[in-house]
């Protein structure tokens, strides 16, 4: 198994991640008859076990991959916990801990500089000695990115990079996998928690990632996106989704710990303590 995790990722060096991204990006938004739409929906969801009993009723077969693929949910699907930070998304918890006195973090094995993370290295100093926690979404998962505390949604950085898978074989054998990757950092203001940072981070296949506090829902293209007047949020409310599957990180000044363990987690569920 190490020697075909390794061969993978040594094809995945190879070819045109980008250019492959955008193409399946732009099929998965193309309009399907309804006997297509049927059975495209079917197969994947039988393949990754998609519970589409959760999924807010349509009017009829999905219009594209891609409206499947970004579905929302039932209102009342989820429950908001009551703690100060909730998790932003559907999937695993594959890492979480302290952000160290170098403003740096340590995920499967390797340190990511903050500051490289998100954007801005004089910013990333507010979270040296606070937490970070690491939700990976599978394919099965519901794709929707919500905000885990209250406060406002003051900028978005959008952060050129390549596109990477964010999966085991992508952790594991590519170098300073987070930060090479395009990823997007929204930037949350709170009144007791200070600044929280919530980053999306894109990965092969996934055509795009957009941010619901931005006019018309863009993507997030590289710069700086003030957001003006800030955009206000509460814990659970949406804040962007992935257009094929991805990782989310946050990041939190110090303060609080995050003391869930890791595993599944679903949006809403408290990252400060067992659920």
């Amino acid at each position: 198994m190490g020697l075909a995790t390794y061969a993978a990722a040594q094809l995945l060096r190879a070819l045109p991640r980008v250019r492959i991204s955008r193409a399946v990006g732009q099929l998965c938004e193309l309009p399907l008859s309804p006997p297509v739409s049927r059975a495209i929906m079917g197969a994947y969801s039988r393949a990754y076990r998609v519970n589409l009993e959760e999924a807010m009723p349509e009017p009829g077969p999905y219009a594209s991959f891609d409206a499947f693929f970004t579905r929302p949910l039932k209102d009342g699907a989820r429950l908001i916990n009551s703690d100060a930070v909730v998790c932003p998304a559907d999937g695993k918890l594959s890492s979480c801990g302290r952000v160290d006195s170098g403003s740096r973090i340590f995920v499967k094995g390797q340190h990511y500089d903050v500051g490289e993370l998100i954007g801005d290295a004089r910013d990333a100093a507010r979270y040296s000695g606070g937490e970070f926690a690491v939700v990976y979404l599978a394919p099965g998962d519901y794709h929707r990115v919500h905000s885990p505390v209250d406060g406002e949604i003051s900028l978005v950085r959008g952060i050129a990079g390549d596109l990477y898978p964010v999966n085991s074989i992508g952790e594991k054998h590519i170098p300073q996998l987070f930060v090479r990757n395009h990823r997007a950092a929204i930037v949350i203001d709170t009144r007791g928690l200070g600044r929280v940072t919530v980053v999306m981070v894109g990965a092969v296949i996934v055509g795009r990632i957009t941010i619901s506090a931005l006019p018309g829902r863009p993507s997030a293209e590289p710069g700086l996106h003030p957001v003006m007047p800030a955009k206000s949020v509460a814990r659970g409310d949406e804040i962007g989704m992935f257009h094929l599957g991805s990782t989310a990180v946050v990041l939190l000044e110090p303060g609080l710990s995050v003391g869930r363990p890791l595993g599944k987690v679903r949006f809403g569920e408290s990252l400060l303590r067992a659920g």
